[in-house]
């Protein structure tokens, strides 16, 4: 009987046997590079997918003070003085400017539209008009499909809701922030300082917002009363109020080290002898042109004073990038002096940063 197990056989089995044995080297390098091909094509995917790349810049966060109306004679052309804390612990952690103005219309409605737009515009100022075109709040909160509560207004001066929204009929009623002014909303009057900086903590401890732009009235409303005393008590209280808000974002941990702090007024005040002095504003003498700006950042330089002029439509410009977005309109020029050179890298690659 011939045996199952021939040499035929035997020969056959191992030649089929070695040439699979063969096979497996190949066939395990290509389900290996399979692997790898898939991974690198789920991190791209999950890298681009909301449209924005992974995070360029460190700011996650934006806060806007705007302290209303005090005159650079009685703030930073005297310091200490009355701003202690802004002249002294704040002006080493960021930057400085030595000439910011608002060039354009120096009222209050008209200053904070600026900061917002990036345009300046003759707008009415008792809350009657809205801006002519939409705001860093609602292009972001379009951008990113935020809800409201993502940005904030909280204003002292209730007037100044109209910020949230504009004319432009495209943005009209749009993607609006989130708006706190007044004593109780538009139309309630104006509201205490003091309650408009135990507001802006409570909303960012309550809803985490990643922007805000906060509205302290009280330099300006007392300027208009005629109160000097009063006038250089609100400054001096402005000062306690920025404090208090610094304290409690770097005792976060949700905004400590990943928020930028701007602070800036939206007019200053006439000079002495002119039009009513310190009580008004409104003109271009230089008391209502000078104001100050202070940014403090992750992205930003420390120990900086900039030489150089820039004007209230260059803020929005300057957190635009810093936001991911385009800003619409606008007419300011990013402030590129004040970024490091690791964020000016990141600025000039135009690479979007909020997720």
């Amino acid at each position: 009987m011939r045996s199952l197990f021939t040499e035929e056989s035997v020969m056959g089995v191992s030649e089929e046997s070695g040439r699979w044995e063969s096979r497996i080297p190949y066939r395990r390098f290509f389900l290996f590079v399979l692997l790898i091909g898939l991974l690198l094509l789920f991190w791209g995917c999950a890298g681009t997918s909301t449209g924005t790349a992974s995070k360029p810049f460190r700011t996650e966060h934006v806060v806007i003070v705007v302290i209303d109306g005090p005159r650079y004679s009685e703030t930073w052309a005297t310091t200490p003085g009355l701003i202690p804390f802004m002249s002294g612990t704040l002006k080493g952690r960021g930057a400085f400017f030595a000439d910011f103005q608002n060039d354009a219309y120096t009222y209050t409605n008209s200053g904070h539209v600026a900061i917002t737009t990036g345009v300046n515009q003759e707008i009415d100022n008792y809350g009657d008009e809205l801006p002519a075109n939409p705001s860093y709040f609602q292009q972001w909160l379009k951008a990113t499909g935020k809800p409201a509560t993502a940005a904030w207004l909280v204003m002292s001066k209730d007037k100044l809701h109209i910020l949230a929204n504009t004319q432009d009929s495209t943005w009209h009623n749009q993607f609006q922030p989130s708006v706190n002014c007044g004593v109780n909303g538009p139309g309630t009057g104006y509201r205490a300082d003091s309650l408009t900086i135990v507001e802006a903590t409570r909303i960012l401890s309550q809803h985490k917002p990643n922007l805000m732009l906060i509205n302290l009235m009280e330099p300006d409303g007392y300027a208009h009363a005629g109160n000097s005393a009063y006038y250089l008590r609100s400054i001096s209280r402005s000062d306690t109020y920025v404090k208090q808000l610094w304290d409690y974002l770097n005792k976060s941990s949700f905004y400590k080290n990943k928020t930028t702090l701007l602070i800036t007024n939206d007019h200053g005040r006439h000079l002495d002898g002119v039009d009513g002095g310190w009580m008004e504003h409104g003109d271009d003498c230089e008391g209502c042109r000078r104001i100050s700006l202070l940014a403090i950042g992750p992205d930003f330089k420390k120990r900086t004073t900039v030489a150089a002029k820039h004007t209230l439509i260059d803020i929005p410009a300057t957190i635009s990038p810093l936001i991911g977005i385009k800003l619409e309109k606008g007419e300011g020029q990013v402030i590129r002096e004040i970024f490091t050179k690791k964020a000016l890298k990141q600025l000039d690659a135009g690479v979007k940063t909020v997720q």
